[in-house]
């Protein structure tokens, strides 16, 4: 008789391929049996949960995580922890994040960088976690660290086109290409038009247009249109595999599609922000549009959000993700209203700590769209990601033997009453949430970790302990990657 240490039955397993019902059986930390319903009926088993019909998915995989960072954009500096942000993750059923480790231009290292990561986060983590190195000066020294980086574990790392504390020029650009090239190293790429931006900001500032609404006119979706067309061109240049994070506009989103029919390897991600809000959200009354000030903004219309679900559904958007970038709303030294001064008591858009909480909320809002198949859903939230940052099939799967024992157990359809979201339902550490009042008709039941519940909603809520969570060495992307193994040749061109 087969032993196991938890046994879920009556589920309806999703995965990336297919649905099916399923009982699945789990031993130690992983993934032991996933067999047809009532495979499992003579096992042997410490404990065993009912999913009553509902469906079971991989735990999310979050990629684009920002928690304690130093402040990078002026006054503003993140409200969540390590703990309390990998707290909400696991509360919204996402099991692993991949957080950043933001390097200062002043510094010539990344190695110092990662080691003060880890030891924020060492110890504190109710989900499994990683970082990608965010690359501010692609020095000599630093890029020659990069094959340090892998053995560290690390496969991905994050440069910008735009804000002056992160900014990197072309030629910068393509020096991290090359080496992420070299190493197997994945890069993502915050892609907006820097000067268009400044631009826009002073012909605002001249008209003395200073409120939270005014952000997004700032962050027109030009400026994101032509960075991603640049951004892709520079890919193509030195054949090296990137991804463009948080993508908002759907005409962005056609130059990525272009890129990927053409055989490129071009990746995307787009966020909740892009598919829930609208630039009006920024427009509410006195301050409070502020809430929802993030970078690229949120775009004109519900039209905009129909292009970025087509996005999803056709496969332009690699992965789904919250990038949870928290700062307090009511909080004048560190937080949103950090902005206002005796020079503007109103506030003004370009000091507004830029970012929205969202780590928890982005399953439970992609859920409750009915909007993705189901198997889209667990793609697009979880397997692609542990694809594309080299966590497969470790983490996204139900492989037995190979995959960490990482589940979301859902509510059966017609369980759980439809209701309206509210930041005292959320544990993070922020005093407010952009989607609130969106109606949901789900949430996870149970978040299962490794074999360990986790999180239960109905009887306990959160029931895992802050540091529960373990780091994650990764490998190397298993999506498209370079087109040629041969090395980049100067000489080609």
């Amino acid at each position: 008789m087969a032993e196991y240490d938890l046994l879920v039955i009556n589920g309806l397993v999703v995965s990336a391929e297919d649905i099916r019902e399923a009982d699945i059986g789990i031993k130690g930390d992983m993934i032991a049996a996933v067999t047809t319903r009532g495979g499992l009926d003579n096992a042997s088993t410490a404990k065993t949960i009912n999913a009553e019909g509902a469906y079971i998915t991989p735990g999310g995989l979050d990629a684009h995580v920002h928690l304690q960072e130093p402040p990078l954009f002026g006054k503003g500096s993140s409200a969540d922890t390590f703990e309390t942000g990998s707290r909400s993750a696991i509360c919204g059923g996402t099991t692993t994040v991949i957080v950043f480790a933001p390097q200062q231009k002043s510094e010539d290292t990344l190695l110092a960088t990662l080691d003060a990561t880890h030891a924020k986060a060492d110890g504190k983590c109710y989900s499994d976690y990683s970082f990608h190195l965010l690359v501010a000066n692609p020095s000599e020294n630093a890029l020659a660290e990069f094959p340090a980086l892998r053995k560290a574990g690390i496969s991905s790392l994050k440069i910008y086109m735009t804000y002056a504390a992160l900014q990197l020029n072309d030629g910068q650009i393509l020096d991290v290409l090359l080496a992420a090239r070299q190493h197997g190293i994945t890069t993502m790429i915050h892609a907006e038009n820097n000067d268009l931006i400044l631009w826009m900001t002073a012909q605002l500032e001249k008209r003395k247009m200073f409120q939270p609404k005014y952000h997004a006119t700032s962050h027109p979706a030009m400026a994101e249109i032509e960075a991603t067309y640049r951004a892709i061109c520079l890919s193509e240049f030195i054949d090296a595999p990137i991804l463009l994070v948080h993508i908002s506009s759907p005409a962005a989103a056609k130059h990525i599609k272009q890129a990927q029919d053409r055989g490129l390897p071009i990746h995307a991600e787009t966020c909740p922000q892009y598919l829930f809000l609208t630039k009006h959200d920024l427009d509410k009354p006195g301050f409070e549009g502020a809430k929802c000030v993030c970078s690229p903004p949120p775009r004109e219309s519900e039209a905009d959000h129909e292009g970025i679900w087509q996005g999803l559904e056709d496969g332009t958007f690699t992965v789904l993700s919250s990038d949870h970038c928290p700062f307090l709303y009511d909080d004048n030294q560190t937080g949103k209203k950090s902005c206002i001064d005796d020079d503007y008591p109103e506030g003004h858009f370009k000091y507004i700590p830029n970012g929205c909480p969202g780590v928890e909320t982005r399953l439970p809002l992609a859920m409750s769209a009915g909007r993705l198949e189901m198997t889209k859903f667990v793609e697009v939230t979880s397997t692609n990601a542990a694809k594309l940052y080299g966590l497969y099939p470790r983490k996204g799967a139900f492989v037995s033997g190979e995959s960490d024992a990482d589940l979301v157990i859902w509510y059966p359809e017609g369980k759980l009453e439809p209701f309206g979201l509210k930041n005292e339902m959320l544990h993070h550490n922020v005093d407010y949430t952009p989607y609130e009042g969106k109606t949901l008709n789900q949430w996870p039941r149970y978040t299962i970790l490794r074999g360990r519940v986790v999180w239960d909603r109905d009887n306990g809520g959160l029931v895992g302990k802050a540091g529960d969570g373990q780091f994650l060495h990764r490998g190397s992307s298993v999506l498209k990657g370079s087109l040629s193994d041969e090395p980049w040749d100067v000489r080609g061109f």
